[in-house]
């Protein structure tokens, strides 16, 4: 899918569910296949934003699978940015306390990319590996020594 085209559609996309085109923005980085949306509406604000956010991803996604294009990661108001942050922050604190005390860590219940982005972040770590546990949403990551 073209770039300019998939910009278009995104926009659309927007504008059909009810917000004003000078409340929104919109930014692909096609390389990263990332695109980051600002919407300056109190519905997308708060604990709203992941639900948003989560719809968002799926519609887009939806959109470029249906056209022939390729799967991208969504973030809406820097949400998903800063949440990889926080995760990144808690793995770095949990990786540390699991080298010190070579007891296992268990890290909260989290979705999959958050996960991922944990099992990344200890991979760096040749001390420590990761283990998954749980099913669905109480699934969870264990740093532990080796």
């Amino acid at each position: 899918m073209e770039m300019q085209e998939l910009h278009k559609e995104m926009e659309e996309l927007i504008r059909l569910m009810g917000f004003e085109s000078e409340q929104v923005s919109v930014h692909i980085d096609e390389p990263h296949r990332k695109i980051t949306l600002f919407i300056d509406d109190d519905a997308v604000r708060g604990e709203r934003t992941p639900h948003v956010l989560s719809a968002f991803h799926h519609l887009v996604n939806q959109i470029l699978r249906k056209r022939g294009g390729e799967h991208h990661i969504i973030d809406l108001n820097y949400y998903r940015r800063e949440r990889e942050r926080l995760i990144t922050e808690l793995t770095r604190t949990a990786a540390r306390k699991a080298a010190i005390s070579k007891e296992a860590v268990e890290l909260p219940p989290m979705n999959a990319y958050e996960r991922r982005i944990v099992h990344m972040e200890i991979a760096t770590h040749p001390e420590l590996r990761t283990e998954s546990e749980g099913l669905g949403k109480d699934r969870r990551v264990i740093i532990k020594c080796l």
